[in-house]
């Protein structure tokens, strides 16, 4: 039976430059795939990403559109500017729809691992 669901992933970089973006982009791209079986079982509908306000350097909806890894509308916005908030950090929600057996697997990596400690 078909069905929506929304699944969460986030990841940190190290420095807000070009590379960093795009490698750490794709790599959580790549973990939510295989998590959740994208492309296999379900499909992409849409992609929101956020990023903290200190990452500047580069989009990480270009890096996945460039990856080629999914093929979806895509929608970016800035995390609010809260003090004591997770630095450097890209954050992604994806809308898929399709044979879910299973409930969504989230995916947190780097140091956005201490977004949810619930999912070690």
């Amino acid at each position: 039976m078909n069905e929506i669901i929304a699944v969460r992933g986030a990841t940190t970089i190290e420095r807000d430059c070009e590379e960093e973006i795009v490698l750490k982009t794709t790599e959580l791209i790549k973990a939510l795939i295989d998590a959740n079986e994208i492309g296999v079982k379900t499909r992409c509908v849409s992609v929101v990403i956020s990023t903290t306000q200190d990452i500047r350097s580069f989009y990480p909806a270009r890096a996945i559109r460039e990856s080629g890894l999914i093929n979806a509308p895509m929608f970016s916005c800035a995390e609010p500017n809260i003090e004591g908030a997770l630095p450097l950090c890209i954050r992604i929600m994806l809308t898929l729809d399709g044979d879910v057996e299973q409930s969504a697997k989230h995916v947190y990596l780097h140091n956005a691992q201490t977004l949810r400690p619930d999912l070690k």
